[in-house]
């Protein structure tokens, strides 16, 4: 039986993604605290059939291999990711190759990686061992006190059903859906996005490279290039079916659904899911059933959607992961937040551990990270019932993943995640930018409504749209202070002469609350390129379908 220490400095709930990391950045800026993570799991997990959230993208990949050095098991062990990958509705869906794609034929500037996370976890488990981190598993929590008189907080939890407690100066909670300290402070909040998800995993590589033999949908896509190392969409009306690669040789797979469009009971068991996917992705069944033998695991979360009062306290309490929110995985953004959140605390607890005041701190990163939080929560509420439509979806998916780039993105690899004064200076630039992308959002679902039914079919390249590959070589680039704050400001401007020619382009009479901008260091029609790559497809153009 593991002899556990009576106190710690920072005391971790859940070792998993989110906790294993927190802890091992929390080991980086104080080489001396103890720290301590107690996990209900036993150590070693089993690979591939764990957990989902296999998915990263630009922030997650660039935290994991840069900010935590974990970038040699990632490139060794792990696999590297050709961007995410859409195919929208054709007919009944039987030839992938009639559908519309939206993805790119060569890897971005900015890496990205498949994670296996029962291997990746168990990797993190060694590593904290390593770095003299207290890692107990099989550790049942039952009881956790929290103080809020500046005293140690306390955890009592059992280990072969024999009671222990332990004290700590910090205390985090990344016990991802359990979340003891949500439900302690009474801190839930019903999120307003309700969707429902399946997932399962097989043992063997499903590969939708095989779905069609046709040379010329091939072309571009050899070796390291080829579709499957792409995070894979299938796309339909209120849903979307993904597929991932895992480097212990499995393929995940699972089902996403708005409620008001799938319900939960139509797809919440294997023959279930495979009776809806042989309805709605024929293709994607057929591959399933083909690998029903190499099953490894099942699950189904009803309303996944979880939102949270308070993450950060200057009670020297923290959330982090999925026990504080989580919204959709249709973008990979799950280990963003990781991301961020593990950032934000681990600065406020070297903060107090070196004798500084943090709770103006604290309250004030607490404000930021929902903002964050609520700012992406738009790009998915409301937004499942134009999953279908090749014409704006495309065009939705460019936008996303500009504005993701040129805020979030930019903001977190450019590591001012924790520089106060910088989102005080750019205050009235990110509330405009929220105006901005709840306009567009809404405008994207009134131009579905007159576009629903106009079918399209082609391949949208995206690695040949030069705006695409700037924006994303950007969150690269060396800045100091002032070129930072020059290119954020242009990054706006960018976001706004899109927005313009979007709506332009689409041929409505809404106007926009914004204009282009007058800057004349802001290139205009900036983007005009962007539909001019959408027109060129094999099929009817999008904005010309209008």
């Amino acid at each position: 039986m593991q002899e556990i220490k009576n106190q710690s400095d920072i005391l971790v709930l859940g070792g998993g993604l989110a906790g294993l990391s927190m802890a091992l950045q929390c080991r980086q800026k104080l080489p001396q605290a103890s720290i301590t993570v107690l996990e209900k799991r036993q150590h070693p997990v089993p690979e591939a059939a764990f957990k989902v959230g296999e998915s990263t993208v630009e922030v997650a990949a660039y935290y994991f291999a840069e900010v935590l050095g974990l970038k040699d098991h990632i490139l060794e062990q792990q696999l590297p990711k050709l961007g995410l990958r859409f195919f929208f509705p054709a007919g009944d869906n039987s030839r992938i190759e009639d559908r519309r794609e939206v993805g790119g034929k060569r890897y971005a500037p900015c890496p990205s990686y498949q994670l296996d996370r029962g291997r990746f976890e168990n990797y993190l488990g060694d590593l904290c061992l390593q770095r003299n981190i207290q890692f107990v598993d099989q550790a049942k929590i039952k009881k956790v006190h929290v103080s809020k008189r500046g005293q140690n907080h306390s955890v009592d939890f059992e280990i072969d059903k024999r009671p222990q407690s332990t004290q700590a100066r910090w205390l985090i909670d990344a016990s991802g859906r359990r979340a003891f300290l949500k439900r302690e402070l009474d801190l839930q909040k019903k999120s307003p996005h309700t969707a429902n998800a399946a997932w399962f995993r097989f043992n063997g590589r499903i590969k939708i490279d095989e779905w069609c033999q046709s040379p010329e949908w091939h072309r571009g896509h050899d070796g390291k290039t080829a579709r499957w190392y792409s995070t894979n969409h299938l796309m339909g009306q209120g849903y979307w079916v993904w597929m991932i690669p895992l480097s212990s040789g499995s393929t995940s797979m699972g089902i996403v659904a708005a409620e008001e469009f799938h319900s939960l009971s139509n797809f919440n068991s294997i023959e279930k899911s495979l009776a809806w996917l042989d309805k709605h992705e024929p293709q994607c069944a057929a591959a399933a059933r083909d690998n029903l033998d190499q099953l490894q695991d099942f699950r189904a979360i009803k309303h996944y959607s979880v939102e949270c009062k308070q993450v950060f306290s200057s009670q020297r309490w923290g959330i982090t992961g999925e026990a504080g929110f989580f919204h959709d995985p249709f973008y990979s953004p799950g280990s963003d937040f990781i991301a961020f959140s593990n950032t934000f605390l681990t600065d406020l607890i070297e903060r107090d551990m070196n004798g500084k005041g943090i709770r103006m701190r604290a309250f004030s990163y607490d404000r930021i990270y929902k903002r964050f939080y609520y700012g992406t929560l738009a790009a998915y509420r409301d937004q499942y019932c134009m999953f279908g439509n090749p014409t704006v979806m495309p065009v939705k998916i460019l936008w996303d993943y500009l504005v993701y780039w040129s805020i979030t993105g930019f903001i977190f690899m450019h590591d001012r995640t924790c520089q106060q004064s910088m989102y005080l200076r750019n205050l009235r630039l990110l509330s405009r930018l929220g105006k901005v992308n709840h306009f567009m959002q809404e405008f994207f679902r009134d131009w579905h409504e007159r576009t629903k039914d106009i079918p399209a079919s082609g391949i949208v390249n995206i690695s040949e749209m030069p705006i695409i590959r700037e924006m994303n070589q950007r969150l690269k680039d060396q800045m100091d202070n002032r070129t930072f704050a020059k290119q954020f400001a242009a990054n706006l401007a960018q976001l706004e002469n899109l927005g313009c020619e979007i709506v332009a382009q689409s041929g409505l009479a809404t106007a926009p609350p914004f204009k282009k901008s007058t800057n004349p260091s802001i290139r205009q029609d900036a983007f005009a390129h962007v539909f001019e790559s959408l027109r060129e497809t094999p099929s009817a153009a999008l904005l010309e379908s209008v």
